[in-house]
C-alpha cells in the first residue's frame, strides 16, 4: 500500500478528514507549553548576537560597499529588518516576544504537517490523524522549549524554523491536492526561512526532494509535478526579488550584498580551520551532548532502525525526510563554531520523522514501539531542563557582560565611545555608548580584519574609543598583529580594571583617569527591574 496517493472524495475517505483536519486539544496545549517556555527570555538581558543585531538595526545605513553601513555583519537583511520593526514597536526585548509566538507556530505547523503525512497514509480513523499530530506536536514543543538550547535568546533559527515546517505543511498539501498556490507558498515560505539564517534549507530540500521523488514513483502526473514546481520556483523568487530590489533601491552593490549574505561563509570556513583552538572543540562534544540528552539522538536512532520499513510503504516521503535530516545534521557537523541555537535546526525534520513513525505504527503496529517513548524522553529532558535553569536564576546569576557595560556607562563622560574586542556585544550594548569599529562579532573581525590593521587603525586615530574592553585575549585566535595592537595600548590606554576577575577595561590616557565599580554580585532578576 502506498502512503503517497492522493485521497479526495473518491478515496472514500471520511468527510471529517476530506475537509481539513483540526486540532485537537493536546496540540493546542503543546503550542501554549511552547510559548510559556520561552518564560525565560523574561529574565535575562540581550544575548550577544541579539544586541549585535540590535546595534546593526539602529545604526542601519546602507552603503554601495557596506549593506548595513557601519557596522557589518553576515546575515541577510530580513532578519535585520525583523529586530528593527520589533524595536520600533515594543522595545529592544520585543523580539524575544516574537520568538515565543514563533514556537507557538512551530507547533501547530508541526500538527499540521503530521495530519498531512497521515492523510497520505489513508488512515481512515480521524482519532488516529489526532493521536499523529498530537504527538508530534508535543515533540517539537519539547525540543524548541529545551532551556539546555537556549531558552532566552529569539535569533534567526527561531524565527526561520517555523517557516520551514509550515513550507513542508504546505509542500505535502500541493503534491496530495495537485495545488499550485500550494507550491507557490511552500516556495515562498522556504525561501524567506533562508533570509532569516543561511543555513536553514530544510524546507527548499523537503521540498524538491518530495517533488522529485513523486515524480519517479509515478504518484504525480508530469504535468502536474512540473505545474507545481514551476509554481514552488515562482514562490522561492519572490523574496530573493524583494531584498535584490531593495538592495538596488537603497544603492546597495548586488556583488555586496552576495558577498555579505553567501560568500563570506567560505571565507569565514577558511578562517575558522585556520585558526581552530580549545573553545570550539569543546563546543562540538557539548553539542552532542545535547543532542543526546534534549532526545534528538533518540528520535534519530528510531527513524534509522525503521528506515526500510517507512520506505516500502512511503518511499516519496520518507526520502524528502531523510534528506532534511541529512543536510541539517551535516551543516551543523561541518559549522565549525558548534553553537547550542544551531540544534534548533533539526527539529523540523525530526517532527516529521515522528509523524511518518507514528503513522507506520498504526498502519502495522511493532511488537514493541518506540517512538512514544523517544518522545516523553524529548519531554521529560525539557521539563528537568527548564526546571535546573530555573533553579540557577533563582539561586542568583550575575551577567558579567551587563554589568561591565553598566560600569562603563556609569563612568563614561559625555560623547565616550567604547570599542569591545572579542565578539561581546552585549557588553557594548549595555554600554549604551556607540562603537568606532565595524566588527561586533569575532568571526567576521578575524575573516576581514585578520591583520586587526583597521582595528588598530582605529585606535591610534583622531576618533580613538575612550574605552577599551579586552574581552577575549588579544592573541586568542591569532597573533597576527597582536604585538602592534599591545603597542598601541601600552602607549596610548591605562588599565583600569579586570572586570569580575574577565575582562580587561582599559581608558584611553589622554581622556584623564576614571574609577569604574563593576558590580559582580548582585544576580539579574528582570528585563525590567534588572
Amino acid at each position: 500500500m502506498g502512503f503517497g496517493r492522493d485521497f479526495s472524495a473518491r478515496s472514500g475517505m471520511p468527510s471529517g478528514m476530506r475537509s481539513g483536519m483540526r486540532f485537537g486539544r493536546p496540540v493546542w496545549l503543546a503550542a501554549a507549553a511552547a510559548f510559556v517556555a520561552r518564560f525565560p527570555s523574561l529574565l535575562w538581558p540581550l544575548r550577544p548576537d541579539e544586541a549585535g543585531f540590535l546595534l546593526v538595526a539602529r545604526t542601519w545605513q546602507p552603503e554601495p560597499g557596506s549593506v548595513y553601513g557601519h557596522h557589518w555583519v553576515d546575515r541577510p537583511p530580513l532578519v535585520i529588518w525583523l529586530v528593527r520593526a520589533a524595536d520600533a514597536l515594543g522595545g529592544p526585548y520585543a523580539h524575544r516576544l516574537v520568538g515565543a509566538f514563533a514556537c507557538a507556530l512551530l507547533v501547530l505547523a508541526a500538527a499540521g504537517a503530521a495530519g498531512e503525512v497521515a492523510r497520505r497514509a489513508r488512515l481512515t480513523d480521524p482519532a488516529g490523524a489526532q493521536r499523529v499530530a498530537g504527538w508530534a506536536a508535543a515533540l517539537t514543543a519539547a525540543l524548541v522549549g529545551n532551556a539546555w538550547i537556549d531558552p532566552a535568546a529569539a535569533k534567526g533559527e527561531l524565527f526561520g524554523i517555523p517557516l520551514v515546517l509550515a513550507s513542508c505543511w504546505l509542500a505535502l498539501r500541493a503534491v496530495r491536492r495537485t495545488s499550485a498556490p500550494d507550491a507557490f507558498w511552500a516556495g515562498l515560505l522556504a525561501m524567506t526561512a533562508l533570509g532569516l539564517k543561511q543555513s536553514i534549507v530544510g524546507g527548499l530540500v523537503f521540498g524538491a526532494v518530495l517533488l522529485a521523488a513523486t515524480l519517479l514513483t509515478r504518484e504525480l502526473p508530469a504535468r502536474a509535478g512540473l505545474r507545481c514546481a514551476a509554481a514552488a520556483t515562482a514562490g522561492a523568487a519572490v523574496p530573493v526579488a524583494a531584498v535584490v530590489g531593495w538592495a538596488l533601491a537603497a544603492g546597495v552593490r548586488l556583488p555586496t550584498l552576495w558577498y555579505t549574505v553567501v560568500t563570506f561563509r567560505f571565507d569565514a570556513s577558511r578562517t575558522i580551520a585556520a585558526q581552530s583552538g580549545g573553545a570550539p572543540t569543546d563546543r562540538a562534544w557539548l553539542l552532542l551532548l545535547l543532542f543526546l540528552g534534549v532526545g534528538m539522538l533518540f528520535v534519530l536512532v528510531c527513524f534509522a532502525t525503521r528506515l526500510r520499513a517507512l520506505l516500502r510503504h512511503d518511499a516519496a516521503l520518507v526520502a524528502a525526510i531523510a534528506a532534511v535530516l541529512v543536510v541539517d545534521v551535516v551543516g551543523i557537523v561541518v559549522s565549525g563554531s558548534y553553537w547550542k541555537p544551531y540544534l534548533l535546526v533539526p527539529i523540523p525534520g525530526l517532527a516529521l520523522a515522528v509523524a511518518a513513525l507514528l503513522t507506520l505504527d498504526q498502519v502495522h503496529p511493532p511488537r514493541r514501539p518506540t517512538t512514544p517513548a523517544a518522545v516523553i524522553f524529548a519531554v521529560a529532558s525539557s521539563v528537568v531542563a527548564l526546571v535546573t535553569w530555573t533553579a540557577a536564576w533563582a539561586a542568583g546569576r550575575v551577567p558579567v557582560e551587563v554589568r561591565t557595560g553598566e560600569a562603563i556607562a556609569a563612568a563614561a563622560g559625555p560623547g565616550d565611545r567604547v570599542l569591545v574586542y572579542g565578539g561581546r556585544a552585549d557588553i557594548q550594548w549595555a554600554s549604551g555608548a556607540p562603537s568606532p569599529y565595524a566588527h561586533l562579532w569575532s568571526l567576521p573581525m578575524r575573516t576581514l580584519d585578520p591583520r586587526l590593521s583597521q582595528l588598530r587603525k582605529v585606535l591610534t586615530g583622531d576618533g580613538a574609543p575612550t574605552w577599551f574592553v579586552e574581552a577575549t585575549r588579544l592573541d586568542a585566535w591569532s597573533e597576527r598583529g597582536t604585538r602592534r595592537l599591545e603597542r598601541s595600548l601600552i602607549r596610548d590606554y591605562d588599565l583600569v580594571t579586570e572586570a569580575c576577575d574577565r575582562y580587561r577595561v582599559y581608558r584611553l590616557r589622554a581622556a584623564g583617569p576614571a574609577r569604574l565599580d563593576v558590580d559582580c554580585s548582585t544576580p539579574f532578576r528582570t528585563i525590567w527591574g534588572r
